[in-house]
C-alpha cells in the first residue's frame, strides 16, 4: 500500500492497518464546505440526495380547552415542532395541526357553569385560567341530578346548533385560541391549522355509516358497536367504537378514549393535503388508540393508513411550580424565567444586558427543552430545575452560553467571511478532534431524520 495526497502515513499494527489522513486536506475540505454551506451545511449532504421531498401533515400539543394544559402538552407540542423544523429544514412541506379537544359532553357542564358562575371580563382577560376555575366549580355541584340533566340539555342544544348555545361556545374556543398563540409564540411554536373535534361532528356521522356499508360495524347483544380487528375474524382483538345508547362515538378499550372523529379527520387531511406522512405527537398511553384507529383505516380501503405514524413520548415526574403543582403551560414558563434571572442575578459571569427577562426567557427555554430531548422520547423521567437549570455539565444553560461566547468571539474580531484559511494552524489533535466531529453531522441528522429522534443532535452538540 502506497501513501497519496489523502492518506500521508499507513502502518500495520497486532491484526490492523493504521492509515493516516491528511490533515491539512481534512481541515481544508471540511472547512471549505462549512464556509460554503453557512446554516444549510449538513443539510446538503449527499446522504439526503436519495431522500424524496415529502408533504408531512404533524398533528401535535392539541390541548383540552377549559381542562389543564398540563406538562404532556409541553412535550407534546416542543417534539412536534422539532420534527416541524427538522423536515422543513431537510427541504419537505410541512402543516402544523393543533387538533383541540373543543366538543363533547364536558361543553355541556362547562357552558351550565358559565351561566352559573362565569364572568365576561375574567374570560377575555384570561380564559384558559378562568374557564378551568369555573370547570372545577360546576364539577363540584356534577354530583347533583339537576345539574347533570342541565348539562345534558346544553350539549344536546349545542349539537343541534342552536344559535345562543353555539355562540357562548364559540366564545370559549376563540378567546381560548388567541390565549394560546400568545403563549405559543413565547415557546418559539406556530400552527398553520387549529382543527378540533367539533369540526367532525357532521363528518363522523358519514364515517360511521361507511362502516356500515362496508360491514365492518357489528353490534354486541348488550347494543354496543364494535370493529372486529383479528386477523382470524374470531374477535380476539376489537375496538368499542359505539355506546349501546348510541351517543358518545368513541373507543373504550383498556381505558383509552379515542375519538371517532379521528377517523373522519385522518380522511378529511387526506382529501385536503394529499400528504405523504402525518404524523400524530402524543404520549405513549395512546399507542393503543392509534395502531386502532390506523387499523380501522386500512380495513375501510384506505392504504396510505401505513403512512400514518404515531411518535409517542414518556411522562414527566416532578414538574412544580413554586406554588404547587403545574396547571397551565404558562406557569411553566414564567417559573423557569423566574428562576433563570434569578441564577443570573447570583452569577459573578453575568454580563449587563438590554433586557435580562427575555434572555431569562430564552436561556430557560433551551434548559427544558434540552433536559426533555437528551433521552430516547418514550423513556418517562424525573425532571428536576435544579439539574436542568445548571450552567455547567450537558444543559442547554451551558449550550446557550457556549453559543453566547462564540458570538462575542466573532464580533471581536470581526465576522467577515474568511476567505484563505491557514489550515496549517490546525494540526493539533484538539482541532483535528473537533473537524472530524464537524464531519459527523450529516449523519447525525440523517438518523434523527430516520427515526424522528432529537437526542441525537443534543448529544451531538453537547460533544461540539
Amino acid at each position: 500500500l502506497k501513501c497519496d495526497a489523502v492518506v500521508s502515513g499507513i502502518s500495520a499494527g497486532p491484526g490492523t492497518v493504521n492509515f493516516t489522513i491528511n490533515r491539512e486536506l481534512l481541515a481544508k475540505t471540511v472547512l471549505q464546505q462549512v464556509l460554503k454551506d453557512g446554516s444549510e451545511y449538513g443539510v446538503k449532504s449527499e446522504l439526503f440526495s436519495a431522500v424524496p421531498r415529502q408533504k408531512a401533515v404533524i398533528e401535535f400539543s392539541s390541548p383540552n380547552i377549559a381542562k389543564k394544559f398540563h406538562i404532556g402538552h409541553l412535550r407534546s407540542t416542543i417534539i412536534g415542532n422539532f420534527i416541524a423544523n427538522l423536515k422543513i429544514a431537510l427541504g419537505h412541506e410541512v402543516t402544523r395541526i393543533n387538533y383541540l379537544g373543543d366538543w363533547g359532553m364536558q361543553f355541556g357542564l362547562l357552558g351550565v357553569g358559565f351561566q352559573r358562575f362565569g364572568n365576561k371580563e375574567k374570560l377575555e382577560s384570561s380564559p384558559l385560567q378562568h374557564l378551568f376555575e369555573v370547570y372545577v366549580q360546576i364539577n363540584k355541584a356534577a354530583k347533583d341530578e339537576n345539574t347533570k340533566k342541565l348539562a345534558k340539555d346544553f350539549f344536546r342544544k349545542l349539537e343541534e346548533r342552536d344559535e345562543q348555545t353555539l355562540s357562548l361556545w364559540k366564545q370559549f374556543r376563540d378567546f381560548s385560541i388567541e390565549e394560546y398563540i400568545r403563549i405559543y409564540k413565547r415557546l418559539g411554536v406556530r400552527f398553520d391549522e387549529y382543527s378540533g373535534e367539533s369540526f367532525y361532528q357532521e363528518k363522523s356521522q358519514e364515517v360511521l355509516k361507511m362502516l356500515e356499508d362496508k360491514g365492518l360495524l357489528q353490534k354486541t347483544t348488550e347494543g354496543t358497536g364494535i370493529v372486529d380487528l383479528s386477523e382470524e375474524k374470531d374477535l380476539s382483538s376489537f375496538s368499542t367504537v359505539m355506546r349501546s345508547d348510541g351517543t358518545s362515538l368513541y373507543i373504550t378499550r383498556q381505558f383509552l378514549v379515542i375519538f371517532f372523529r379521528d377517523l373522519a379527520a385522518a380522511i378529511d387531511r387526506m382529501n385536503k393535503h394529499s400528504w405523504d406522512t402525518m404524523i400524530y405527537v402524543t404520549d405513549k398511553s395512546q399507542s393503543n388508540h392509534f395502531q386502532h384507529l390506523f387499523q380501522i383505516l386500512k380495513l375501510m380501503g384506505y392504504d396510505w393508513a401505513e403512512r400514518c405514524q404515531h411518535v409517542s413520548f414518556g411522562l414527566v415526574q416532578g414538574m412544580k411550580t413554586r406554588r404547587g403543582e403545574v396547571i397551565f403551560l404558562e406557569d411553566v414558563l414564567n417559573e423557569v424565567r423566574s428562576r433563570m434571572l434569578q441564577n443570573m442575578a447570583s452569577a459573578k459571569t453575568t454580563k449587563e444586558i438590554e433586557d435580562p427577562m427575555e434572555t431569562a426567557e430564552k436561556v430557560g427555554l433551551a434548559a427544558l427543552i434540552i433536559q426533555d430531548f437528551r433521552g430516547l422520547l418514550s423513556s418517562d423521567y424525573q425532571f428536576s430545575w435544579d439539574r436542568a437549570l445548571q450552567s455547567r455539565g450537558d444543559t442547554g444553560v451551558f449550550l446557550q452560553y457556549t453559543h453566547a461566547r462564540l458570538h462575542s468571539l466573532e464580533q471581536m474580531h470581526g465576522n467577515e467571511q474568511v476567505t484563505d484559511v491557514n489550515v496549517a494552524c490546525l494540526q493539533e489533535p484538539d482541532a483535528i478532534s473537533i473537524l472530524q466531529h464537524l464531519l459527523r453531522y450529516d449523519e447525525v441528522l440523517y438518523r434523527s431524520s430516520q427515526d424522528l429522534q432529537p437526542k441525537h443532535i443534543v448529544s451531538y452538540l453537547l460533544t461540539l
